[in-house]
């Protein structure tokens, strides 16, 4: 059985007139009917039977008809949505990023992308770095801005922008006075911390390592927010990136004198495999863009 077949059986179906389908599918009225005994001896039952000078579908090729039209009505539909998707300048972009670039960055690049090509339209995956990669790995999201991660040959990371971090303390904290902080005196407090599952753990675990710094987690959680929420009700004090919804809680941002490797924010597509004319000129778009914001 094959797509041919359907389409044929389809069309006799509507019209039940053989000259008239072979005409419409611009083929010969034997090879017509040839395809259709092929169907019919594959399905083993009659799906038409002789009406005077013409032919009429019979019950069973009633019923299989409903399942046909079906099925190539789901065809059609996924070969232009398929179509729509890869077009240049038209179709879907799944698009994935860390909570960090959730606030600003993210809207603002697709803002200003679809400024340019209106018919694109986004699907939004927001999670933390390793599973943002999982999702890229496996082919679920086009693109994403993570932190770079080990483990995955087969993406790549091209530099995007850095992230300043700065300490948060809570409103009542002693350190509210100051107006900056080094990060040697953070091993002297209580920290709400990031957990494995953030991709900002590894960075901060290497960055505390690399001046020797032994901390005191009390909390460990997965989203900036949920550490703003924590340190505005005194669990301690947090390293985090600084995003505009600081200003929301109840905390003081202190700048971190100590200078130390920023962390960088990287966009990753896979190397390998198909890569929509779409997804490209978003991926053009987006280091373009951060070009422009580091000049």
């Amino acid at each position: 059985m094959n797509i041919q077949q359907l389409e044929y059986f389809a069309n006799l179906a509507q019209t039940e007139h053989m000259t008239k389908s072979a005409a419409l599918l611009n083929t010969s009225q034997p090879s017509l009917s040839y395809t259709i005994h092929e169907l019919e001896k594959e399905l083993e039952v009659p799906l038409f039977e002789k009406k005077g000078r013409n032919i009429q579908l019979t019950k069973y090729g009633r019923l299989y008809y409903s399942y046909v039209q079906a099925a190539l009505n789901q065809l059609h539909l996924g070969n232009e949505f398929l179509k729509n998707t890869v077009a240049p300048f038209k179709g879907q972009i799944d698009f994935g990023f860390i909570y960090t670039m959730g606030s600003l960055i993210a809207p603002k690049l697709t803002k200003a992308f679809s400024q340019h090509y209106p018919q694109i339209t986004f699907h939004f995956s927001q999670n933390n770095s390793r599973e943002l990669l999982e999702e890229l790995d496996k082919g679920n999201i086009d693109i994403a801005l993570v932190s770079s991660i080990e483990g995955y040959p087969n993406l790549n990371f091209e530099a995007f922008t850095e992230e300043e971090l700065v300490v948060i303390v809570p409103k009542k904290h002693p350190l509210v006075q100051r107006e900056a902080i080094a990060l040697e005196e953070l091993a002297q407090e209580k920290l709400v911390y990031y957990n494995q599952n953030s991709g900002l753990r590894h960075y901060l675990d290497q960055l505390f390592a690399h001046f020797k710094l032994t901390l005191n987690p009390v909390v460990e959680v997965e989203e900036d927010h949920t550490i703003l929420g924590f340190v505005a009700q005194n669990y301690g004090i947090a390293v985090i990136p600084n995003i505009p919804s600081i200003s929301a809680y109840p905390v003081k941002k202190l700048p971190i004198a100590t200078q130390f490797q920023p962390r960088r924010i990287f966009l990753a597509t896979r190397k390998k495999g198909f890569i929509s004319p779409t997804v490209a000129a978003f991926r053009e778009f987006c280091l373009k863009e951060a070009k422009d914001m580091t000049s």
